[in-house]
């Protein structure tokens, strides 16, 4: 399976976060038309998800994925099954798709709650958008989440979640 880079619209948004969670880098264009989206892809090296059964034909050398509108876990299983994600699980940001960096928790100061800075050494931090990133309990739901709906568990290779292990070495 390849691992690819995606590239979708803002219509897709909860599919990119989810994603972004297992290691996907999906690029958001908020607002993009199919055609610009192919643009993009054909620009960057992506494959475009869409919910469109169109496929512009002066894009037709252009990857294009078609998702299931409306149900978010069979599109994230659609994608799974046939590409693997270009990083380990929570080594993007769910918001802007940056790569994380694994930081001191002092270095967040009034970022982070005082009880997450104190419960670990490391915390995950977004260059891009300034997002901080640490185990809380909304890591165990998105956990729960992306199991059920892949029907197996993406985080059971070890050395695969740095956010829910901040003390492990992880993404740099």
């Amino acid at each position: 399976m390849p691992a690819d880079r995606f590239v979708t619209d803002a219509s897709l948004e909860l599919l990119a976060r989810r994603l972004r969670f297992l290691g996907f880098d999906v690029a958001t264009h908020r607002g993009a038309r199919l055609e610009e989206l192919c643009e993009v892809a054909r620009r960057d090296g992506r494959t475009v998800l869409t919910l469109s059964a169109r496929h512009p034909r002066r894009f037709a050398n252009v990857r294009v994925l078609r998702v299931p509108a409306g149900d978010t876990a069979a599109a994230l299983r659609e994608v799974a099954r046939t590409h693997e994600p270009s990083g380990a699980p929570f080594s993007r940001c769910g918001a802007c798709n940056t790569p994380l960096q694994r930081r001191l928790a002092f270095e967040a100061g009034s970022d982070v709650p005082p009880r997450a800075r104190r419960q670990a050494e490391h915390l995950h931090y977004c260059p891009g958008c300034g997002r901080w990133y640490w185990a809380g309990t909304h890591v165990a739901r998105i956990r729960e989440w992306l199991t059920a709906a892949l029907g197996r568990d993406p985080f059971a290779a070890p050395g695969r979640d740095p956010i829910a292990a901040p003390d492990e070495p992880g993404p740099s």
